[in-house]
């Protein structure tokens, strides 16, 4: 016999009505445009230049959602909707605006059937290029991403800094570091280390604001480029944070290639993300995939892939409910 209550739960996960209803209203700034009183869907459509039948529809799902309300004068964002403006600091916006590298990512899942198939990324299908062209193209998508990276980390970097002794370590390079809210929180914490920070230009200038806004600029250095090329070496550790889930087997080995050649002969590598098995959820997984052709490893395709590169897995360390830290040093007799 049917069971119509599961039908309608399936029903309801398969739509796409909900969350791209959502995005759109992001986009256009629906909760922040609509404060205080409220404001009428003509007249709203008139300054968005949209279709106001179209609108008054998106607004009528969003009353349904509780994203928005009716007033006497129109439509106003509640209190609940009031997540999804732009500065409620929670990154929402920013995740879910279309022109936002998130945002744009995401429809990438339109394609996942051809992720399914072939196991590379969807998104080269649906804009002509991979995702980390069209970052380097488009500053403005850059922008959005590092920002994101940044927002994602924020509430777990306490755990982050406490879960691992990261005292061990004299000097530090934070390979693909973005902004550097990491590093510096891990620095704060122990003031006999020093950092040193790799990233694209646009990136690497943002760090350097924030080593300075944290009073760090006599223990860091910023090196702007890309971890395929060669790395700053000699360093204690090397840090890859959530870098190689977002890329493919061929891509991970060229990223790990260039820490060990610069940690030579004894510098560690740790790697943090989330682990398959341990702290990896099955969507992240698709996530990965059909953005960029990556996936949430688990620990003996990590022991694998490290290995190509002389180097053992020492411990596992679990850090938060997302990441894990792998520590990785140099096997017993092999000069890396």
């Amino acid at each position: 016999m049917r069971n119509d209550t599961d039908v309608d739960k399936i029903r309801r996960m398969a739509g796409l009505a909900t969350p791209m209803a959502l995005r759109v209203a992001v986009t256009l700034g629906l909760p922040d445009r609509l404060l205080g009183d409220g404001a009428d869907a003509s007249r709203l459509a008139a300054e968005l230049d949209v279709s106001p039948v179209g609108l008054d529809l998106l607004l009528g799902h969003l009353t349904t959602l509780g994203i928005v309300e009716r007033t006497s004068t129109g439509y106003r964002t509640t209190e609940y909707g009031g997540n999804l403006r732009a500065d409620a600091g929670n990154g929402l916006a920013n995740l879910l605006h279309i022109e936002s590298a998130a945002g744009r990512a995401e429809l990438s899942f339109f394609d996942l059937a051809h992720s399914i198939a072939t196991g590379e990324a969807a998104y080269p299908l649906r804009y002509g290029q991979d995702f980390w062209a069209d970052l380097t193209d488009h500053p403005h998508l850059r922008e959005t991403f590092d920002r994101q990276m940044t927002q994602r980390i924020r509430e777990q970097l306490p755990q982050v800094v406490a879960g691992f002794d990261w005292s061990r370590f004299r000097t530090i390079v934070d390979v693909g570091g973005g902004h550097g809210t990491p590093l510096a929180a891990i620095l704060t914490a122990h003031p006999r280390m020093h950092g040193h920070l790799v990233d694209l230009e646009a990136t690497a200038a943002v760090a350097r604001k924030t080593f300075s806004a944290h009073g760090l600029d006599d223990r860091t250095e910023v090196t702007a480029g890309s971890f395929f090329d060669p790395l700053p070496a000699g360093a204690d550790a090397y840090l890859l944070f959530d870098i190689l889930h977002d890329w493919d087997d061929e891509h991970a080995h060229r990223i790990l290639a260039r820490c060990v050649e610069a940690a030579r002969p004894s510098g560690r590598v740790l790697v943090v993300e989330a682990v398959g098995g341990l702290r990896a959820d099955t969507e992240m997984d698709l996530v990965m995939l059909a953005h960029y052709g990556g996936r949430e490893r688990r620990t003996e395709e990590f022991r694998t892939l490290a290995a190509s590169h002389g180097l053992t897995l020492d411990t596992v360390t679990i850090l938060t409910d997302e990441r894990c830290l792998l520590d990785f040093e140099p096997a017993d007799g092999v000069v890396v």
